[in-house]
């Protein structure tokens, strides 16, 4: 039988106690509702919109204002979502036809296949007119060979640099990627060992509280046993 309750009703809204939340992060969600006490239940929400709101506030204390990318890591962490990205494919699907000849052309122009079909091309060009002497199409200097390399290399060029320019600003996006990924995980070992802290801390509060329990029991029983001597004496 499917559950009657709705997915977002409030029977399935996630909570965490107040009191088990760092120093810090506690602090900051009472600064704001004074009322809650360390056993109130907060949504899990609202603990990562503070705790985005922390990120960001440590953030600004240690650069000063905020840039784009590190607005981006802070709403990343309080909302538990992923901020790593393929680069390659987000930029290969938005090639347009023009980006892709380009990758093309800047790919083969670079090949070992280009270099020896133009070597024999430019072997059997200068061979035939050589061979044929006066009649050849294009005698020696080879003046219409000439005009065809510089053509082509005026035309290269702007292609090639048309995908050393994508391939920029790939590494550009790359490297704002791996920035904020790099962030996003120093910030959250950094939370993380303050987590260790507070919960190393809240054990030793707890082993002490026993160990003072312990102590009132055994002061008890051994009151218990000192009046049950005295009675039995008398």
């Amino acid at each position: 039988m499917s559950d009657p309750s709705p997915p977002n009703s409030p029977s399935q809204v996630r909570t965490i106690t107040l009191g088990l939340l760092r120093p810090e992060l506690a602090d900051l969600i009472r600064a704001e509702d004074p009322m809650l006490s360390d056993g109130s239940q907060i949504p899990l929400a609202t603990v990562n919109r503070y705790r985005g709101k922390q990120v960001a506030d440590v953030l600004r204390a240690a650069r000063g204002d905020l840039s784009i990318l590190d607005a981006q890591v802070a709403v990343s962490m309080g909302n538990l979502e992923p901020i790593a990205t393929n680069v390659d494919d987000d930029s290969d699907t938005s090639r347009s036809f023009g980006d892709k000849a380009a990758d093309a052309t800047a790919s083969f122009g670079g090949s070992w296949t280009f270099l020896i079909l133009f070597a024999a091309f430019l072997s059997g060009w200068m061979l035939l007119n050589q061979i044929f002497g006066e009649p050849a199409f294009d005698p020696f200097p080879f003046i219409l060979l000439n005009l065809m390399l510089s053509t082509l290399a005026a035309v290269q060029a702007p292609i090639i640099l048309m995908s050393q320019r994508r391939r920029e600003d790939k590494d550009r996006l790359r490297s704002r990627n791996d920035y904020q990924v790099n962030l996003k995980a120093e910030l959250e070992i950094r939370h993380l060992h303050e987590k260790m802290d507070h919960m190393l801390n809240r054990q030793w509060e707890r082993l002490a509280e026993i160990q003072d329990q312990q102590q009132l029991l055994q002061r008890e029983l051994h009151a218990a046993v000192k009046r049950d001597s005295r009675d039995q004496t008398a």
